[in-house]
């Protein structure tokens, strides 16, 4: 199970540096997909619950990593709050997701583009 956990890991740091590169080179399709987010049951539910996948990896890889009480946390956070959104009507996560697009503008997605390398990369660090 710690192997399939570690590779679950490794994907979720790989997907949020290529996130990284499309919030660098294409903020505008970032900010249309952002502007998806909740928009339908569908989506809504699906977002979620792929969201479980990579809190569950960080979860059953945690005692393994070089941070096995981030991992956890952030496990455990990732999966609490993705369970509570499951109870959460979609229309309203939709109007949050396009009050956050409205926010930010392509010139912000473009700075906070360097976190989600970040991030990504210290994932496959820690593992």
């Amino acid at each position: 199970m710690e192997v399939l956990a570690k590779y679950i890991v490794i994907f979720f740091g790989f997907f949020l540096i290529g996130v990284g590169f499309l919030m660098l080179f294409a903020p505008v399709r970032a900010r249309e997909i952002l502007k998806k987010a909740g928009s339908t049951p569908f989506i809504n539910y699906a977002e979620l619950t792929i969201r479980m996948i990579p809190a569950a990896g960080l979860i059953l890889y945690a005692d393994l990593s070089k941070f096995p009480e981030f991992f956890k946390l952030l496990g455990w956070f990732m999966l609490a709050t993705s369970v509570i959104l499951l109870w959460v009507p979609s229309k309203y996560l939709h109007g949050y997701a396009l009050w956050c697009a409205k926010l930010l503008t392509p010139g912000y997605i473009r700075l906070v583009s360097p976190f989600s390398f970040l991030f990504g990369g210290f994932l496959l660090y820690a593992i």
